[in-house]
């Protein structure tokens, strides 16, 4: 468990063509937490919902398989796991003969789950489902439900996150609100590439105000950071300027290295969002 200065990403690679998990490299949640002010015990539960579009085997006959495969890293995990590595992970099963597809499962769930705690103790799996070819056009294309922010005509000038744009109603009765954006970007910590996404606020408490909602959403534009340390930012942001009495966020990226993540977090106990792609991932 390393900083991701050492991680694969932007560094030259060579694509291994046998399975080996020792790919996989985890980059600690703690010090991008601790920046944020949140300690052991965490304000927010939720998932790193991840879609593997590219995964690929050889069967006992040496046949090409494929499949989808639906990943939930939960949020208490100790670690994130760095996106290119997964990938190279994931290239690693390409030339490599698994007599089924329960076989494939399995060595994900343990490996992924392994890399997700490693350098603490196991609380919880990581969950995998794989998509078989057959079930593939009952993958339903789905945007973010509620009231788009983007509707809103205003002037932006912010593009490093700025939470004093936030503000709500605190003197009046509270509200219930799902606002949507389809105008988040943030850049890669590491190679400083753009990462596109839509996110989807649900509340209840103060009314939020909705102009300085989106203009803090458009704040990320220059921001470095990864998937899930921006979400937890935008959380932590928004309920200690805004004070709801339940909140979630649930942010969804367009795939890169044919992989998605969108991390959801929240203040109640909930059952997890649908992991359904939105037409632009």
């Amino acid at each position: 468990m390393t900083s991701s200065i050492h991680s694969p990403l932007g560094q030259p690679t060579l694509y291994a063509d046998q399975y080996d998990a020792a790919l996989l490299f985890p980059i600690a949640r703690a010090p991008q937490r601790t920046e944020l002010g949140i300690g052991t015990t965490l304000p927010f539960l939720g998932a790193d919902l991840w879609t593997a579009f590219e995964l690929s085997w050889l069967n006992l006959r040496g046949k090409p398989q494929v499949a989808l495969a639906h990943i939930t890293v939960p949020c208490e995990s100790i670690n994130i796991i760095e996106s290119k590595s997964l990938k190279l992970y994931l290239g690693s099963f390409n030339n490599t003969r698994f007599p089924d597809a329960a076989e494939v499962l399995s060595r994900l769930r343990a490996d992924l789950t392994e890399a997700a705690w490693r350098g603490g103790i196991v609380q919880s799996s990581v969950g995998v489902r794989l998509v078989a070819p057959e079930w593939f056009d009952r993958e339903p294309i789905e945007e973010l439900d509620g009231l788009s922010l983007d509707r809103l005509e205003l002037d932006c000038d912010r593009y490093t996150p700025a939470p004093e744009l936030l503000s709500a109603a605190t003197e009046e009765a509270p509200v219930t609100e799902v606002l949507t954006s389809n105008l988040l970007r943030s850049n890669c910590p590491v190679t400083d590439q753009p990462d596109w996404g839509s996110v989807q606020i649900s509340y209840f408490g103060p009314q939020i105000d909705q102009a300085g909602l989106l203009r803090y959403i458009i704040s990320f534009r220059n921001h470095q950071g990864f998937h899930e340390h921006c979400v937890e930012r935008m959380f932590m942001d928004i309920q200690s300027r805004c004070q709801p009495h339940k909140l979630s966020i649930y942010a969804r990226y367009t795939r890169r290295g044919g992989l998605d993540i969108n991390p959801f977090r929240t203040s109640y106990p909930q059952a997890l969002p649908a992991n359904r792609r939105n037409a632009r991932q």
